[in-house]
């Protein structure tokens, strides 16, 4: 835990600041027999941001809420990316924000105005998710043991510039929230159609505010989401689909 806490530091982790966390539990190389490990991992990033800090992990479960199934839980949806986020939604504590595809975790000092509000959204990553708010709260994003690729905030960005490839039809969700209640939302689905994303090309266009180093055994990135959303309208602006290509 410490020497998570140590990694994270070098890499310019601040203590005391808002983290949005995309990762590889296997990459970091804790053996799978290591009792808790995931808790370990977490414990760790949320040392290196200490009291006041705000640790976020992507609550996504697009996989299991999908047209023939268009129904959300706050409390028991999984999450489909990973054993790290879906550990962390369960873990005592952690809040998530209501969506039924793009909905985000978190524990910390800003987690409750930063996740507030997201229902709100009629996109998965409109202007009411962390995705978006990251920047106005000086907001980091790192990326342990998986390169740059399942950079979700990403989404938020297409959603300024409206690329082509973006949208799908409409669809009604229900979703269930913690109290019991159910309310309906409507969301504007993304598509992607015929597209691969291609968001490890921000780092060739990125000039500041990325960092690269390890924690433990795994290859990391640090990002400063201001820059990467400088860095990357100005990229869509020139060129609409430049985080994308063809599938073959």
């Amino acid at each position: 835990m410490h020497q998570i806490a140590d990694d994270c530091h070098v890499l310019g982790v601040r203590e005391g600041g808002v983290l949005l966390v995309h990762a590889s539990l296997r990459s970091l190389g804790l053996p799978p027999s290591h009792p808790n490990r995931a808790e370990c991992v977490i414990a760790g990033l949320l040392e290196a941001l200490g009291s006041q800090g705000t640790l976020f992990l992507p609550g996504l479960s697009y996989e299991f809420v999908r047209p023939a199934n268009p129904a959300f839980n706050v409390l028991t949806t999984p999450v489909c990316v990973g054993a790290l986020p879906e550990y962390f939604r369960t873990r005592p504590g952690t809040l998530r924000s209501v969506h039924p595809t793009h909905s985000v975790c978190g524990v910390g000092r800003l987690v409750d105005s930063l996740l507030a509000d997201h229902q709100l959204d009629t996109t998965p990553c409109g202007s009411h998710s962390v995705f978006a708010r990251l920047p106005q709260a000086n907001g980091q994003i790192l990326f342990i043991g998986c390169g740059l690729r399942p950079n979700t905030s990403m989404h938020a960005i297409e959603e300024h510039i409206e690329p082509s490839y973006l949208y799908a039809d409409p669809l009604d969700y229900t979703i269930s929230l913690a109290d019991g209640s159910v309310i309906p939302m409507r969301i504007r689905r993304h598509s992607f159609q015929g597209w691969e994303q291609r968001y490890d090309r921000i780092e060739g266009v990125m000039k500041t505010g990325i960092q690269k180093g390890k924690i433990l055994q795994a290859d990391c990135f640090l990002l400063e989401s201001a820059d990467m959303w400088v860095a990357a309208l100005a990229a869509y602006r020139a060129d609409p689909l430049f985080f994308v290509e063809r599938k073959l």
